[in-house]
């Protein structure tokens, strides 16, 4: 069974916030029929910690803000800011720094699992055409 809707919702606003805070090589991966305890993953990478908490900061702010707020459940890294993790029960945010985002290869880990498409507001209002499929240059529009 794929992803719920509410688990897209969230998933693709925290995927549009981390984008507008210049995250870098965003995916979203449908975890729910490999996992019991989320729908999807959102990964995003930054090149250092300020930056990290930056877009944690902004994906928890935009999902408080949804017509049907959510809060995380959890949230963990942020001290260090290598590597937050924001659990909203539906979808777990994972934001890395670049090298510990290389290093752990989630992607890697859950490469047999559905990607949801994603693409940035911001890139298809410049029409780069992005698909949201995982290739391309790394930028944000993943």
């Amino acid at each position: 069974m794929p992803a719920s809707e509410r688990a897209n919702e969230l998933a693709l606003a925290a995927a549009q916030a981390a984008a507008d805070k210049k995250a870098q090589d965003i995916k979203i991966i449908d975890v729910a029929d490999q996992l019991v305890i989320t729908d999807a993953f959102v990964l995003a990478s930054a090149p250092n910690e300020r930056q990290v908490n930056a877009i944690a900061e902004e994906v928890e702010g935009r999902l408080l803000a949804l017509p049907v707020p959510a809060k995380p459940v959890r949230r963990e890294g942020e001290r260090e800011g290598r590597w937050v993790l924001l659990d909203y029960v539906d979808v777990v945010m994972h934001i890395q720094h670049t090298e510990d985002r290389e290093y752990y290869a989630l992607d890697r880990l859950w490469k047999d699992c559905p990607i949801i498409p994603f693409t940035d507001r911001a890139l298809a209002g410049a029409g780069s055409g992005s698909t949201g499929d995982g290739g391309g240059d790394g930028g944000a529009n993943q």
